[in-house]
């Protein structure tokens, strides 16, 4: 029987290659992109439903941008890299993790899906206390006293040297990826996840 299972997808490098390598494994994915009002979201949707696996089901998306709004964050309100001066700190969203954890929980369970999985690594970037594996630690055994849905992250432990690596084994379309965090359109370079997806790419000899 062909597993059945959801997968968080934004389009970035970490879930996209936790895309590939579920579609290896011959499990029947339901993606699922948030909309939390992150000024890149079009472009994240158009890149999600760009470089999923072929002949996987196309990713559903969930509007949950009501909540962020009146937010100050730059994931939020676009800054003008030309003028403004981003800060770490500035791209921090609140709860965003403990959110879609939840909604992804009460989507699966409704959906009749016990496994959810996740493409977050054991981040280090300033703010994301919320994406390190200490945190997602917890986060398991809370949701496991509340219901039957289980989240599976593949890269908990990884670098993002190690899941570009995996990527490049698995056929990813690394470049078609995007997950910049301070410009909508093309990624900045400079930004948290620029500087560590440029630094990771260049470890695996992608770039020089």
């Amino acid at each position: 029987m062909t597993k059945k299972v959801m997968l968080l997808a934004s389009g970035g490098l970490d879930s996209t290659t936790v895309a590939f390598l579920l579609h290896a494994k011959g499990a029947d994915v339901s993606p699922l992109f948030f909309d939390y009002g992150q000024h890149c979201v079009e472009t994240e949707w158009h890149r999600v439903n760009e470089v999923l696996p072929t002949g996987m089901q196309r990713p559903e998306r969930v509007n949950l941008s009501d909540i962020f709004r009146g937010s100050k964050s730059r994931l939020i309100i676009e800054a003008d890299l030309w003028k403004d001066d981003v800060h770490d700190d500035d791209l921090y969203v609140p709860y965003r993790t403990l959110l879609f954890y939840a909604a992804a929980a009460a989507k699966a369970q409704t959906l009749g899906i016990i496994e959810v999985y996740t493409g977050f690594i054991n981040s280090n970037h300033a703010k994301e206390i919320d994406c390190t594996a200490e945190f997602m630690n917890k986060l398991d055994g809370l949701t496991e006293s509340i219901g039957p849905v289980r989240f599976t992250s593949p890269f908990r432990y990884f670098s993002k040297t190690e899941v570009a690596r995996e990527a490049i084994r698995l056929g990813v379309p690394i470049g078609r990826t995007f997950s910049c965090q301070a410009a909508s359109q093309l990624p900045c370079g400079a930004c948290p996840n620029c500087v560590e997806r440029l630094g990771a790419l260049r470890q695996t000899g992608l770039l020089q």
